[in-house]
């Protein structure tokens, strides 16, 4: 139990959908929108709405330590990949990964496709999101030693 009190306070917050942050990757045209992050939250959880364009790729097979991750597919046909093969999501499919977890995910449909994801407890990934973004639109080249370094200093460890 972690709420100790007797009675319930007023302690809601609203988030109006024009106050949110989002972002598009200007490689692949995916949108995402910062729903819900950690920061938002006090850190229980993230929530991230995930806008792909057709025949878009995703995340490459990793897992993380920290945290798990889930995902709803809202729209389109969204696979999933669990380690050993990938599996194709279809609206109202939900895909749970504990931490350790291997997955990846791709849109190789040929309309867009669109998702939530949710993070718990919840981890700064809109910082992940953020400086990604940033390196592809630069086009910044790193080499493997530094993307191995980009990626654990944002607990992400590469499957393969």
């Amino acid at each position: 139990m972690t709420y100790l009190l007797d009675v319930g306070e007023i302690s809601a917050e609203f988030h109006g959908r024009d106050d949110v942050e989002s972002l598009t990757y200007t490689t692949s045209g995916t949108h995402v929108r910062f729903v819900a992050p950690g920061s938002a939250t006090y850190g229980q959880y993230g929530l991230f709405e995930w806008n792909m364009p057709p025949r878009t790729g995703g995340a490459d097979g990793h897992f993380h330590r920290t945290f798990s991750e889930s995902f709803f597919v809202m729209s389109g046909l969204v696979e999933f990949y669990d380690g050993k093969a990938w599996t194709p999501g279809r609206p109202g499919d939900f895909i749970y990964v504990p931490m350790g977890g291997i997955h990846g995910f791709r849109a190789p449909g040929d309309e867009p496709s669109s998702m939530l994801i949710l993070f718990a407890p919840g981890p700064p990934r809109e910082k992940y999101f953020r400086e990604l973004g940033e390196i592809r639109a630069t086009g910044r080249e790193l080499t493997d030693d530094e993307w191995t370094e980009f990626l654990a200093r944002h607990d992400q460890y590469r499957a393969e």
